[in-house]
């Protein structure tokens, strides 16, 4: 199997995670990392000893060594550094979300056009969970019957407080959206790959729940629960909640709510998909575990399994039942689908979300906006 160079571009918080999820590929090398602040790529580089680090993007980009370039950086810089990557020729994997808005996107979908031997992912992460893929494949089976019904939620607490404050509520820096961009996104991109289904029509109402928050006149670390000692004022114009009723190409409907001001919540995020048959549950806070009910019968809670499970979701398991698995090996297996897929020679149906898909995830986060502006239903 070829070994595949990686460098990854952006060393906050995000960034570190692609770093160890990278390193646990075994056909994979990580062999360079970038970032604009020079001091904070060198630390990088020399703590988890990584051959390269640059502070300049077209500097890793003309490295030939380097085979494919992730994409760590902010919103703001997703369009530009993704067309940079895709036009050294090099394989892309780009944080979620794909870019800033629909246009860009058809922008990044007309020149991917030019380059078919590249290869481009986005990291929706929580498909590769294997029992997410348990619930896919159970339904794709016509186990549980046509699907009817859609909910789910994802909620966090890390905006909490009006003290606390990330980039992701500026829409210079993150967009339009924050909370239905950052982890709506995610839910999303779930349903639509675990059921088949498109979500075609949404009415939504988006809040601000904290409008003015104190903003740390130095920086600081996502998730952070350190009181700025210095700090602004600002008026907060991107949401922190958000709940979006929607219809699916193929007749189902739905309801999810998204809301990062949901104290003693860290990262709960669930989904329940209730066919003709039976129901399907899952969340990520219990993720080896996927629930299935029955009326008339017994409900069942299958556990994960690697000589149980469904023979499609088996190679997205690597431990034995009893040792659990968690949010980084579902990051470490979207990025190793990926790579499987180049070294597969880019045949059969990606598993992970692909530039499509993400492209798709942004025209539903313009329309869930417009509706909760416009107030009223909005077909995409």
């Amino acid at each position: 199997m070829k070994k595949i160079k990686v460098g990854i571009v952006g060393m906050g918080y995000i960034g570190e995670s692609h770093i160890e999820a990278v390193r646990r590929i075994g056909f994979c090398e990580l062999y360079a990392v970038a970032d604009t602040n020079a001091a904070l790529a060198k630390a990088k580089a020399d703590y988890y000893g990584i051959e390269k680090c640059y502070s300049n993007l077209d500097d890793l980009l003309g490295d030939p060594e380097i085979d494919a370039v992730h994409n760590c950086t902010p919103n703001f810089l997703h369009l530009e550094i993704n067309k940079k990557i895709l036009k050294s020729g090099k394989h892309l994997l780009s944080e979620k979300p794909l870019c800033m808005n629909y246009a860009e996107a058809e922008e990044l979908l007309k020149l991917k056009e030019e380059y078919p031997d590249s290869a481009v992912a986005v990291n929706f992460n929580y498909r590769l969970n294997p029992m997410v893929q348990e619930a896919k494949n159970r339904i794709k089976s016509g186990e549980l019957g046509d699907v009817r019904v859609i909910t789910g939620s994802y909620q966090q607490d890390w905006l909490l407080y009006d003290t606390d404050y990330s980039w992701r509520l500026e829409p210079k820096v993150a967009g339009i959206s924050c909370a239905i961009a950052d982890i709506g996104s995610h839910l999303m991109d779930a349903v639509q790959h675990v059921t088949g289904h498109r979500i075609t029509e949404v009415m939504a109402d988006l809040k601000t729940v904290i409008p003015v928050r104190k903003k740390p006149k130095a920086q600081t670390e996502t998730f952070t629960s350190r009181v700025p000692n210095e700090y602004d004022e600002v008026e907060v114009k991107n949401e922190d909640y958000g709940a979006v009723m929607f219809h699916t190409d193929k007749g189902a409907a739905g309801v999810y709510h998204v809301s990062e001001v949901a104290a003693g919540h860290g990262c709960y995020f669930n989904f329940e998909i209730n066919c003709s048959k039976a129901s399907v549950k899952w969340n990520q806070e219990e993720n080896d575990r996927l629930w299935i009910g029955y009326r008339g019968g017994e409900n069942h809670l299958i556990i994960r399994d690697p000589n149980t499970i469904s023979s499609d979701a088996r190679p997205y398991t690597a431990l034995a039942m009893g040792h659990p698995e968690g949010w980084n090996d579902a990051f470490k297996g979207n990025i190793y689908t990926f790579y499987k897929y180049i070294n597969d020679g880019m045949t059969g149906e990606p598993i992970f979300s692909t530039l499509e898909d993400a492209a798709y995830v942004v025209r539903l986060t313009e329309a869930i906006v417009k509706s909760s502006n416009e107030k009223k239903w909005i077909q995409i």
